[in-house]
């Protein structure tokens, strides 16, 4: 079956229990722009999870059954075409990138010792850790196979480099879990090692598919990493805010996992020595046992801190957008200067 709103072929009951692609609402007109290679990624990404291996059959048509709002290829995408890119190039490195971050949360899943994401059972919960990381490190391998078709060593090196950068941020935020000394500075460090650098590299590559000139090749990876650091941001307000339905995985995972974000980091700024204590409980227990969820929320209320949270990434959306002066006026361009927008207010 066909979207009208969005060109896109979406699931019918035919196609069994797959739910991907899952586009949130505010997207259609966006998504209008890029449909038709946006429909191919789609295509890329499950012919490329099929194996002849049959447990790495199976992991990848559960992966690709998961869905996913597909924030990075739409990126990359409208990035070339707002850059006049007029090849297909954009297709395989979209499913590349959408690889790695893939490869990532099969990782962070393990890591977190994870039971659901996007409203499903995790890949460790179903079939351990062991395959789970195997295949994490199969999905890492075969995004750089992916791009290796490109025969284009200067886009080989972005995505090893931004592999490096996540990793490092991985290793970064596991030393600190559990500690409620965690500073603001610490936290977007960790951010932009994780997830900014992606959604960075995501406008670099548009910019060399296209040929930018480095100012603007510089403007448009800008514009990609202060989206990424707005995106994250929002996801650290979510994780506190929203709750389990809508959030796909239980609510308040961050704080039971031993880590602390951006709402809490700024509570602990201010909090007494006996509501510091309530945030220590939860990070001792890993659960809302003694204390409780909404005791939580009550504090990060009181104190203000998911204004602040909110108004930090709307400071980062906005940068975001103003990286964008450089390029002409363009369908591509009004496109990307909402994504900031979106990605701050979105509900999911």
């Amino acid at each position: 079956m066909t979207d009208l709103a969005t060109g896109l072929r979406t699931p019918s009951a035919a196609d069994g229990p797959s739910e991907a692609p899952r586009y949130p609402p505010e997207l259609p007109a966006i998504i209008a722009l890029v449909a038709d290679k946006l429909l191919r990624v789609e295509e890329e990404c499950r012919r490329n999870l099929r194996s002849e291996v049959g447990a790495i059959d199976e992991l990848g048509r559960y992966l690709a059954d998961g869905g996913g709002k597909r924030i990075r290829p739409i990126l990359l995408l409208l990035a070339t075409q707002m850059c006049g890119y007029k090849g297909d190039r954009d297709v395989l490195f979209a499913s590349v990138f959408e690889f790695i971050h893939t490869a990532t949360l099969v990782h962070d899943d393990v890591i977190d010792e994870a039971e659901t994401r996007r409203g499903r059972g995790t890949m460790n919960a179903r079939w351990g850790n062991g395959l789970t990381v195997l295949l994490g490190d199969y999905l890492y391998i075969k995004s750089m196979n992916m791009a290796l078709e490109a025969d284009d060593i200067r886009i080989i090196r972005i995505l090893a480099q931004i592999t490096l950068k996540m990793i490092e941020g991985e290793i970064v935020a596991d030393r600190k879990r559990g500690q409620i000394g965690m500073t603001e500075e610490e936290h977007l460090e960790v951010i932009r090692r994780k997830t900014a650098y992606l959604f960075a590299g995501c406008g670099r590559v548009a910019g060399v598919l296209s040929g930018l000139e480095p100012r603007r090749l510089e403007s448009i990876a800008d514009y990609g990493m202060n989206l990424g650091m707005a995106f994250q941001i929002a996801d650290d307000l979510l994780d506190v805010t929203a709750d389990s339905r809508t959030l796909g995985k239980p609510a308040a995972s961050d704080l039971k996992e031993g880590k602390l974000t951006l709402p809490l980091i700024y509570l602990l700024e201010t909090a007494s020595g006996s509501e510091r204590e309530m945030v220590r409980t939860v990070l001792e227990e890993g659960e809302f046992l003694t204390v409780s969820r909404d005791e939580i929320l009550a504090l990060l209320r009181r104190h203000r801190t998911l204004e602040r949270t909110r108004e930090l990434a709307a400071g980062y959306a906005l940068k975001a957008r103003q990286a964008l002066d450089l390029f002409p006026p363009s369908p591509a361009r009004d496109a990307l200067l909402f994504l900031p927008q979106f990605v701050v207010s979105r509900q999911y």
